[in-house]
């Protein structure tokens, strides 16, 4: 006897792939590099079920210092990601992985879901000036439709952080997060979670009667968590422990 679903096809979620730069340079060595592994395993778990019905959320994880390397081959799953603990020496050639990741986010590449892909997150994360020429490699991500469409966001790490550079990455100052040591691990996890929730939704935020770009978006809850951390009274408990 037959079964009246037998020929209902399974709803195939849309995919959405969760990129991390991650500098890798020697001036990420010790403190740096270890809460940078610390805040992306610890936020691993919290990701798992984020994208609901609509999108299934895949990481990949990209590592520039002389030259540039993927972590894994390919995307994987959130369910199933294990964070491999990074190392830093070396130099910062953002421009190298820039051009690798335009070469990645392709639908001949990273972005081939058999259904469909919504457009993928990015969180940049320096402590330095580019030592390669960056600009070519910028220019190739401008003209990736995919890229355009991205949430993209950067961590300063420290002062020596070129934040125009990394300005010039996400389209905009306010995409630029100046962070200290005290504060890595808290903005790692604000804009991996952020951006997750909010780049997993197939259409655009509703807000205010209108509707705003995944990156305004995400823009806009990074304002709100400025703001607030600024009014934080500093003699009291860390929120974040």
């Amino acid at each position: 006897m037959s079964n009246m679903f037998d020929d209902v096809e399974a709803i195939v979620k849309r995919e959405m792939v969760l990129f991390f730069m991650i500098d890798q340079s020697g001036s990420m060595a010790g403190e740096r590099i270890g809460k940078v592994n610390t805040a992306i395993r610890e936020v691993l778990p919290d990701l798992r079920g984020i994208g609901g019905s609509d999108a299934d959320i895949k990481i990949a994880v990209l590592l520039f210092s002389n030259g540039c390397q993927w972590m894994y081959d390919a995307p994987i799953s959130v369910d199933t990601f294990q964070w491999i603990p990074v190392q830093a020496n070396g130099m910062t050639d953002l421009g190298a992985a820039c051009t690798e990741l335009a070469a990645k986010m392709s639908k001949n590449a990273f972005l081939k879901a058999p259904s469909a892909s919504v457009a993928p997150a990015i969180i940049l994360m320096s402590d330095g000036c580019p030592t390669d020429e960056y600009k070519f490699g910028l220019d190739k991500l401008w003209a990736n439709n995919w890229f355009k469409h991205a949430i993209r966001v950067a961590l300063a790490i420290d002062d020596e952080a070129d934040h125009e550079v990394l300005a010039e990455f996400t389209g905009s100052s306010e995409a630029v997060i100046p962070v200290d040591s005290q504060s890595l691990m808290k903005w790692i996890r604000f804009v991996t979670i952020t951006s997750s929730k909010i780049g997993s939704q197939s259409q655009g935020v509703f807000e205010g009667g209108a509707t705003q770009t995944k990156q305004d978006a995400v823009v806009q809850m990074i304002q709100e968590e400025q703001h607030s951390a600024a009014n934080v009274d500093p003699n009291a408990a860390d929120q974040w422990d």
